[in-house]
């Protein structure tokens, strides 16, 4: 296939990153060291930092399994304080008669079954792709952290809001004793949750060294909902527990039901939202969302810098789980290519882009002729994406 309409690309010939091995070479293009300037840098690549060649092969795998086996921990960590922790407050609540307690306890339970939910998508989002499902099972992950976030509606938030009603309409103060009781079973929670949260917090951390990032930057990016939603279920339940404390000190020190009844309305509220938060994350990666726009950016100036690549005309991305990235472009190339030279360079680039970006799996380039309006939007693009991660990264470092 010969280039025919040959047209002046305008632009003069890019070195370009070194060839992988075994890959043909272009006669005449000079080759740059790794670390020249048009060899893209991971400034916000999610827990992903650069690899030797790789393409999904065996090393890629060992590292993600590695990383679901810590959020496994992590999981397993959670779960066993939320079960121990549901089982006291239902008692101490029961006992003591408090609607704050009682909501709590419904929180833990929710937590319980959100966390067996969790362990479910981390075996199951590993599966093999297949013929009915030739990307993989990777979105597994997002369709269980969107039934935690309504498990956490439904069983934790109702609930509560239920219980400060029911506190409303009943009034009186218990016995003195049971509230005892109940304080010192929230005491007990507190520290639970809060080791179950530190761990976490621990692994959070670690992403953020491998990648990069800041610690507040890592969790904006929540790039394994699995950790995001623990992460979530352990500060709510830890904030819960105070609101709870509060309302029953208050309570049995004034005799006024109102402070248990809006200390379970809190922890509702507080529910509430964060299932909102977290299904809404899971919605947008259920549905279909993009990586990041640093990485978008840096996909875009690494297939611009080629010098048999004149225009990236389109460039699309899709996430398909934790480590499998779907990118799609529509590129034209310099005039003057044969058929077997076109096929060189596409293969080439591709394997360039899978070692520079491992989960970058699917990868599909499209050759086409760009017309002068393609290149006016292309530059447009990448003007729009270089204000993004500019407003990003003011974001990171104001928060």
């Amino acid at each position: 296939m010969s280039r025919s309409a040959p047209h002046p690309s305008g632009r003069p010939g890019t070195p370009r990153i070194p060839d992988t091995p075994g890959t043909p070479d272009t006669p005449d293009t000079p080759r740059t060291p790794p670390d020249t300037p048009d060899a893209p840098q991971h400034s916000r690549a999610p827990d992903r930092p650069h690899a030797p060649d790789r393409s999904g092969g065996p090393d890629r795998h060992d590292a993600s399994g590695g990383k679901d086996a810590r959020t496994a921990v992590t999981v397993f960590v959670a779960l066993g304080a939320n079960l121990v922790i549901a089982l006291a407050k239902a008692a101490g609540g029961a006992f003591a008669g408090s609607p704050a307690l009682l909501s709590e306890a419904a929180h833990s339970v929710a937590d319980s079954l959100n966390e067996v939910f969790l362990l479910a998508s981390l075996k199951r989002s590993r599966r093999a792709p297949d013929e009915q499902h030739p990307f993989g099972y990777g979105k597994e992950r997002y369709f269980w952290a969107l039934l935690a976030a309504v498990g956490i509606f439904v069983m934790g938030g109702c609930f509560s809001f239920f219980q400060g009603a029911e506190a409303l309409s009943a009034g009186g103060s218990e016995d003195h004793s049971g509230y005892l009781v109940g304080l010192a079973v929230l005491g007990v929670a507190l520290l639970a949750e809060g080791s179950s949260l530190v761990r976490a917090l621990f692994q959070v951390r670690g992403h953020a060294r491998e990648t990069g990032r800041s610690l507040v930057a890592e969790l904006r990016a929540g790039d394994d909902p699995t950790l995001r939603t623990v992460l979530a279920e352990d500060s709510t339940a830890c904030l819960g527990v105070v609101f709870a404390l509060a309302g029953m000190g208050l309570h049995m020190v004034t005799g006024d039901a109102v402070y248990e009844a809006t200390a379970s309305f809190l922890i509702g509220a507080l529910l509430v939202y964060v299932a909102y938060r977290l299904a809404k994350e899971s919605r947008g990666r259920l549905i279909g969302e993009a990586i990041d726009p640093a990485q978008r950016r840096e996909l875009r100036r690494f297939l611009t810098g080629q010098p048999e690549i004149d225009t990236v005309t389109t460039l699309l991305t899709m996430r398909l789980g934790n480590d499998s990235t779907l990118v799609a472009a529509r590129v034209d190339l310099v005039p003057g290519l044969d058929s077997e030279e076109v096929e060189e360079v596409l293969v080439r680039v591709k394997k360039a882009m899978t070692r520079l970006w491992p989960h970058a799996d699917q990868i599909f380039l499209d050759v086409t002729d760009a017309s002068a309006r393609d290149r006016a939007q292309a530059r447009e693009d990448l003007r729009a994406l270089d204000e993004t991660v500019a407003a990003e990264a003011r974001e990171d470092r104001e928060g």
